[in-house]
């Protein structure tokens, strides 16, 4: 079984390592001993774990999830050639990854927290000699899209990475809409979850314009509903979101 090297033990790491865990040997490399434990602990099972300083990544895997801004300070701690580093920081470059660390190859990855479960839609570009094995490795926490090159990979971190959060949004949204009208919100959760669950399954062979289509009949209830969220310039405000959380990728 493969060995992946984790560096960073955050939400991201360990949402990552639980997709993985099954399929490949975790290493986990992080400045506390304590926080790694506990890493070890939410995970379940056994991990190899290491401290930053003096890490030697020589012909290593690495999987790197730190903070965008600690990539300075994070690579001096390490030694060695790493054989390739996969990166999942957002807007963080290649060629700024290759600069800081010593490593053969670099594929950046953009996966987002249902990797845990193994629904993660991960998004790849980077040396394209590890291709088949990136999108091998991601495929154990969901499905892969390798994309072109890295604007393309910074526009998906804003809809793929940053997706989970919107529609969390709106799945809240619906719920306290539908308490507002007198529904118990034990009930209002459940019918949301079912809703949200049945909606995954058709939107992979149903366009969206197709599903709305086929769900508003003349003068419903869904069309009324509808007209409701266009009032509200819902449609827009989406459409932004994903403008400015791209934006925000190529500052970071």
């Amino acid at each position: 079984m493969k060995t992946i090297t984790f560096i960073g033990n955050g939400n991201m790491a360990l949402s990552i390592a639980k997709g993985l865990k099954n399929s490949y040997k975790i290493e986990v490399v992080g400045r506390d001993r304590k926080k790694l434990e506990s890493f070890e602990e939410k995970l379940g099972v056994h991990v190899k774990k290491s401290l930053l300083d003096n890490f030697n990544i020589e012909d290593k895997n690495i999987l790197l999830c730190v903070k965008p801004a600690n990539v300075e300070e994070v690579s001096k701690k390490l030694q060695g050639r790493a054989e390739v580093l996969y990166s999942v920081l957002a807007g963080t470059g290649i060629q700024k990854l290759k600069d800081h660390f010593n490593t053969s190859a670099v594929v950046r990855a953009m996966p987002n927290l249902a990797a845990s479960v193994g629904k993660s839609m991960t998004t790849l570009t980077g040396d394209t000699t590890y291709k088949e094995e990136a999108q091998t490795l991601f495929n154990s926490i969901g499905s892969t899209r390798w994309l072109a090159n890295e604007k393309e990979i910074d526009i998906a971190t804003a809809l793929a990475g940053s997706g989970p959060a919107y529609l969390a949004l709106i799945a809240e949204s619906l719920s306290d809409g539908a308490v507002k009208q007198g529904l118990k919100r034990e009930d209002a959760m459940a019918i949301m979850r079912g809703l949200f669950d049945g909606f995954g399954e058709l939107i992979q062979e149903i366009h969206p314009a197709l599903l709305k289509d086929g769900v508003m009949s003349p003068g419903g209830t869904t069309a009324a509903g509808y007209a409701a969220l266009e009032k509200g310039n819902v449609r827009n405000a989406c459409i932004e979101a994903i403008e400015e959380a791209y934006k925000k990728a190529v500052k970071l």
